[in-house]
């Protein structure tokens, strides 16, 4: 039978190893969460300037989508957003990325975004 003094002691390491794990995994969350949240936000706008583009140019769609950007913080500028009308749809495209900062290493996200919509008179 094993003494007391063997069994003292035994799995600390595995635990400070999980514990680091959490707080890296906490600390990515924490940095990238929010810019999936943006960029949400930013293609759920482009939807509604896509269902609105039947009264609005092209070249307003783009500026609003722009602006919408800028807003919310997104590096996103008049030569990342294209904005075509062709028959009876209309395609907003948004292409930009972004770098999220970690200690000793930064992790660029790519964007893509594209909304192709039926365009319908009112």
């Amino acid at each position: 039978m094993p003494s007391l003094q063997t069994r003292y002691g035994q799995g600390k390491i595995g635990c400070v190893i999980w514990l680091l794990v959490l707080v890296v995994f906490f600390f990515a969350c924490w940095k990238i969460i929010p810019v999936k949240i943006k960029t949400a936000e930013l293609y759920d706008y482009m939807e509604e300037q896509a269902q609105r583009a039947t009264s609005t140019p092209p070249e307003a769609v783009k500026k609003n989508v722009v602006a919408r950007a800028k807003d919310l913080g997104l590096p996103v500028g008049p030569k990342n957003v294209t904005v075509t009308r062709r028959g009876g749809r209309v395609k907003i495209t948004a292409r930009y990325s972004i770098p999220i900062e970690f200690p000793g290493y930064t992790y660029v996200i790519e964007i893509d975004h594209v909304v192709d919509r039926p365009v319908f008179a009112v």
